[in-house]
């Protein structure tokens, strides 16, 4: 059976939905719904509160997302082939821009060490839509997208509801407002095919815990920075939802 490159890989055979081994095998996005080891752990007492493993691991994980939609979101405005596309790509540079520089702003308070790239699984999305073109390379970037923005929503929720660590909260807040954000203007394309996007969150794929972690910076690395664009004017705090179909 051969799939079109624009689909996420879903495969129907003998009765049985399996997940093609791509890029597109969507695992657990970020590794927050399957982290290992005791997650309530305190691994720092600081001013801000107790910092758990889960905590750490939330903010190291904010970044790297910055890491691999921001570009992508410069590539959606770039070549994006409708209106809508283009306001996504938008959102998702500003969005991630705003969570970068929290995380970089409370990261050295709380003794945290950034990535500067996302992990090889997030560099494969990139690549995978890169590869595509025109209606294939919109319904690629939106449909993975949605996928990860789908699966790290509940996550953003479960630290906001257990974190004792005022910083991270906020950093909590922040990502949830913006992912909610991102959601509703991915929708807004019309491109999401909901059911392949709810398999793919519910019943992920697990790859090697290295192929999900981003790696740690070289020493003496500089931080890199996700460049801010006030100049784009969009907000990512409030979104507008998506109108309902008229009811006759």
């Amino acid at each position: 059976m051969r799939l079109s490159r624009s689909r996420i890989g879903v495969v129907v055979l003998f009765g049985a939905m399996t997940l093609t081994l791509t890029a597109l095998a969507f695992p657990a996005v970020l590794g927050l719904d399957r982290a290992d080891g005791n997650q309530d752990r305190v691994v720092a007492s600081t001013r801000f509160g107790p910092l758990t493993e889960a905590d750490r691991d939330f903010v190291v994980k904010v970044r790297a997302a910055g890491l691999w939609e921001y570009p992508l979101g410069e590539m959606v405005m770039k070549r994006g082939t409708t209106k809508a596309m283009r306001t996504a790509g938008e959102h998702l540079v500003v969005g991630h821009a705003g969570l970068d520089a929290l995380c970089r702003e409370i990261s050295p308070e709380l003794g945290i060490t950034l990535p500067n790239r996302a992990s090889p699984q997030q560099e494969g999305f990139v690549a995978t839509v890169d590869a595509e073109a025109g209606e294939e390379f919109d319904s690629s970037a939106v449909n993975i997208m949605r996928v990860t923005h789908g699966q790290i929503f509940p996550a953003i929720a479960r630290i906001r509801a257990s974190t004792k660590n005022t910083l991270v909260r906020q950093l909590a807040d922040l990502a949830n407002d913006t992912v909610l954000d991102h959601i509703t203007v991915l929708e807004k394309t019309g491109l999401v095919e909901y059911d392949r996007v709810t398999f793919q969150q519910t019943g992920p794929a697990k790859l090697p815990r290295e192929k999900v972690t981003p790696p740690p910076p070289q020493p003496g690395e500089r931080v890199l920075v996700l460049k801010p664009r006030p100049d784009l004017n969009v907000n990512t705090a409030s979104p507008t939802p998506t109108e309902s179909p008229a009811v006759p």
